[in-house]
């Protein structure tokens, strides 16, 4: 009755952990992600003394939920971290981590030369015990270290043959490194504070049950939230947090860079730069990233019947249409003249030629000339990675298709099968 109902327990805790470490990960834009980070810092001592002192019995076994629960859940999101980030931002808590170890270690033999006054006689300072807590959060950090490095490697490998099946990437490294931290930590702990052997097994079936639990949660925010859920709303104008910082001034005023000057969408300059990382980032995930090129038909004969004023203007009805239509997500750049490209992450073919039919229908049927003649557009549609794996590929693929637009008589979409509809 006991093992079940710490069973139960050990499932709460993760569940608990799980819930409140991705809340912060997935606000971290409006909380910071300091805060994400502090959090999981504060955690280490807490599972580093819980893994050496606190057991509990299990149907499999005796384990330490701070080894079994936390220390993996933490592995977990410095994966999730990473998938959201990048390597560089999942490296600076571990090294916060193991130079406050290091200092705790430095302090408690500082400590030890003390005369210490025992001020009350049921609490005696245990300085070795402190010391020996040091060496083995040291030893814990520099593993965690290894681990996260290992984890992202293991799934990024992994991607080569998994590319779309990021649960299933997620669910064995957490196995693999998981099981390697396993044999690294429990030597520690056998070493400084004789844990027994035993505890080897039931702490590893602890830590892959604990593993199996983290990614089903992780499948639930990553289908359901994360790319299901709807954009986060905007701060009240009244919120006293809402004044703008500097590093929020900064990136507004970088925001505002890269921006064609007549029609407000983003210029080729920012598209070889932004386009590409788009794309390499969807397809780390394991999503589609979608290509369109749109082009206005007949466009030299708007300038020429009516002027270049009234050509501009169709060009900006043209890009209003397109910010209007296509998610947030999505970016749309300026290519030149009257061709604008269009880059949807997370977006498959089938997907991305009914959102080129919506954005054709939706000029045709809203745009027009000052003589009350629709406007039109042809549109090229191409998918990484089907159509390629670089940005340029892709885009290439998405040229030649707007050609065959062109060549179909135009005011049409035209994908990797040929022509979607004809005007």
């Amino acid at each position: 009755m006991m093992e079940t109902l710490n069973l139960a327990l050990f499932v709460v805790e993760a569940v608990a952990y799980f819930v409140l470490m991705v809340t912060l990960l997935h606000f971290r834009h409006r909380l910071g992600l300091g805060v994400f980070l502090t959090a999981l810092g504060v955690m280490h001592f807490m599972e580093t003394y819980l893994a050496a002192v606190f057991y509990v019995s299990l149907p499999f076994g005796d384990v330490s939920p701070g080894s079994s629960v936390f220390f993996s859940g933490k592995l977990m999101m410095i994966l999730m971290l990473y998938r959201q980030e990048d390597a560089a931002t999942v490296r600076q808590p571990i090294y916060g981590l193991f130079l406050g170890n290091l200092l705790t270690v430095g302090i408690a033999w500082v400590l030890q030369l003390h005369l210490p006054l025992q001020m009350s006689p049921a609490h005696t300072p245990d300085v070795d015990f402190l010391q020996e807590m040091g060496w083995l959060m040291v030893w814990g950090t520099a593993l965690l270290y290894v681990d996260s490095l290992g984890i992202i490697l293991l799934y990024e490998k992994l991607g080569d043959f998994f590319r779309r099946r990021v649960v299933l990437r997620f669910l064995i490294s957490g196995f693999v490194l998981l099981t390697f931290d396993q044999i690294g930590f429990f030597a520690a702990l056998h070493y400084f504070l004789d844990v027994p052997i035993a505890a080897f097994w039931a702490g590893w079936k602890a830590k892959m049950l604990a593993v199996c639990l983290y990614a089903a949660m992780f499948a639930i925010y990553e289908y359901r939230i994360r790319r299901g859920g709807k954009a986060v709303s905007a701060r009240s104008i009244s919120d006293v947090f809402g004044d703008l910082t500097f590093r929020e001034r900064y990136n507004d005023l970088l925001e505002r860079t890269g921006r064609d000057m007549l029609t407000g969408v983003y210029d080729r300059t920012r598209m070889e730069v932004e386009a590409p990382l788009m794309m390499r980032e969807a397809l780390r995930q394991g999503l589609y990233a979608t290509v369109l090129i749109i082009d206005a038909d007949h466009f030299k004969d708007v300038n020429d019947g009516y002027g270049h004023l009234q050509g501009d203007e169709v060009l900006k009805a043209i890009a209003a249409r397109l910010g209007t239509t296509l998610r947030s997500s999505d970016r749309i750049f300026r290519f030149g003249g009257e061709e604008f490209v269009a880059v949807c992450p997370g977006t498959d073919h089938a997907e991305a030629l009914l959102l080129a039919e919506r954005l054709r229908w939706t000029i045709a049927t809203s745009v027009k000339t000052p003589d009350d003649k629709p406007v039109t557009v042809s549109i090229g549609v191409a998918t990484a990675d089907e159509d390629g794996v670089d940005f340029t590929a892709v885009l290439t693929a998405a040229d030649g298709r707007l050609y065959a637009a062109k060549k179909s008589g135009r005011n049409c979409v035209v994908g990797r099968s040929g022509v979607v509809k004809l005007g």
